[in-house]
C-alpha cells in the first residue's frame, strides 16, 4: 500500500470519528436533549444545584465532543488528537457501563458505538504511524 492510500485511509478514519462526535455532541446533547443523556447524568447523582442541572451537564459534553471532533481535523500532523479521542470513548463506555448498565444492551448500544469508534481511532494510528522510510 502507498504512503498516500494511508493517509487517505487515516483521513476518512479521522472524518468520521469527527462527524461522529460532532453529531453525538450536537444533536442528542445540546439540539434535541435525550432522556437517556439526562438519565445518565442523573446516575452520578450531583448535587441538586443549577450548576449540576442535567441540560447544562449535557451542553457542556457536548460542546466538548463537538471540539473533540474538530481537533481531530484540525490537528492532522499529530496523533495526540486520536489518542484522545480513543481515551474519551474508553472512559465514557466506562461510565455507561457502571452508571447505566441497561443502555448496554438497547440497540445502536454504547458498546457498539464506541467499540466502532475505538476501531477507527486503531485504524487512523496505525495508518499514520512513522514507517521506516520516514527515518
Amino acid at each position: 500500500m502507498t504512503d498516500v492510500r494511508l493517509l487517505r485511509i487515516a483521513l476518512l478514519a479521522r472524518l468520521t470519528l469527527a462527524v461522529v462526535f460532532i453529531w453525538h455532541g450536537l444533536v442528542p446533547k445540546i439540539l434535541c436533549l435525550s432522556p437517556d443523556e439526562v438519565a445518565m447524568i442523573a446516575a452520578h447523582g450531583l448535587p441538586d444545584h443549577p450548576l449540576f442541572a442535567p441540560p447544562l451537564i449535557a451542553a457542556v459534553g457536548g460542546g466538548a465532543e463537538i471540539l473533540l471532533g474538530i481537533l481531530l481535523l484540525i490537528v492532522r500532523r499529530r496523533r495526540w488528537p486520536i489518542l484522545l479521542v480513543g481515551a474519551a470513548l474508553l472512559v465514557l463506555l466506562l461510565d455507561v457501563a457502571l452508571l447505566s448498565p441497561h443502555l448496554l444492551i438497547q440497540a445502536f448500544n454504547p458498546l457498539s458505538t464506541n467499540l466502532a469508534g475505538l476501531a477507527l481511532c486503531a485504524v487512523a494510528w496505525l495508518a499514520e504511524s512513522p514507517t521506516a522510510t520516514d527515518s
